[in-house]
């Protein structure tokens, strides 16, 4: 392991998927689900329903529940009756991710042993019960959950709190994060290093010149070195 050097992650979107956000990940199973709404009438209900959560839900609410109960709070707001579709939503969510988090937890090892590694999410409070859920916890030296520290991406305490976790600078440390306001922003704006994850298909311009854009964390052995 390199003690001067250290990686930080996102974890919605970018360990449980491949550069997609919950939200359009969420909006594409109801879709699916026969659900007739538009991109533009489920943000505003998806953002009510998981803001609702936040700093609500006790700490070691796990992560199928958590998902299930944002769920049914963005069916709630669209006026979905049918149980069994929110059930649906939420099952086939729940299993993407994890097989997501599953294909990426061996790269996660391996950086593992070279970096001390960290994870920056804004999330609900329970995040360090979603990793241990999902098989993630022990990889990582510090986890900061913004509904736990009072300050959110992009913000740059939340990106300070962290590195003060894996005791590092700024500078000696790089963030992969699927989020251009977010994480590439908040990165750029305390002086890390930030390594876009995007989708297979997407063909991005990054947000500084020479960044790196990844379309798989499996990319990143190579792109770290």
């Amino acid at each position: 392991m390199s003690a001067a050097h250290a990686v930080l992650f996102d974890f919605g979107g970018t360990l449980d998927a491949a550069g997609v956000p919950w939200k359009e990940r969420i909006f594409h199973l109801y879709r699916e689900e026969g659900v007739d709404v538009e991109a533009e009438r489920f943000a505003p209900v998806f953002y009510r329903a998981d803001d609702a959560l936040v700093g609500t839900i006790p700490s070691t609410l796990s992560f199928r529940d958590t998902v299930h109960r944002l769920v049914a709070g963005v069916s709630s707001g669209l006026g979905v009756t049918d149980a069994a579709v929110g059930a649906r939503v939420a099952t086939r969510f729940i299993d993407q991710a994890l097989d997501a988090v599953g294909a990426g937890t061996p790269v996660l090892a391996r950086l593992a042993r070279r970096y001390r590694l960290g994870l920056v999410s804004n999330f609900y409070g329970n995040l360090e019960t979603v990793c241990a859920d999902v098989g993630l916890h022990g990889l990582f030296a510090v986890i900061v959950d913004s509904a736990r520290v009072g300050c959110t991406k992009p913000d740059p305490r939340i990106f300070h709190r962290a590195l003060e976790g894996v005791g590092v600078a700024a500078g000696d440390a790089t963030f992969v994060g699927d989020s251009p306001t977010r994480d590439m922003a908040g990165a750029r704006g305390v002086g890390m290093r930030h390594i876009w994850l995007v989708p297979p298909a997407a063909r991005p311009t990054p947000c500084c010149p020479g960044d790196r854009v990844v379309r798989s964390l499996g990319e990143l052995d190579e792109c770290l070195r």
